[in-house]
């Protein structure tokens, strides 16, 4: 069965939201590429929103359910 591939601006999302949620510093942004940086940055800053505002573990899963 083929799998198709994921967008890579989506992708970049996730992982910054990820990395956001996990508490690191944004200047962990693995790609140089400027506009997977900007998609990066922007899971970034709502998944740190989100840490700020609590929605950690159970209580964030309705919150972004594609992170899971």
């Amino acid at each position: 069965m083929k799998r198709q591939k994921r967008d890579r601006f989506q992708r970049a999302y996730v992982h910054g939201y990820k990395a956001g949620m996990g508490g690191r510093s944004r200047d962990d942004c693995p790609s140089q590429d400027v506009n997977l940086r900007e998609y990066w940055m922007s899971g970034w800053r709502e998944g740190r929103g989100d840490q700020w505002d609590g929605m950690t573990g159970v209580s964030g899963i309705h919150k972004n359910p594609m992170v899971l």
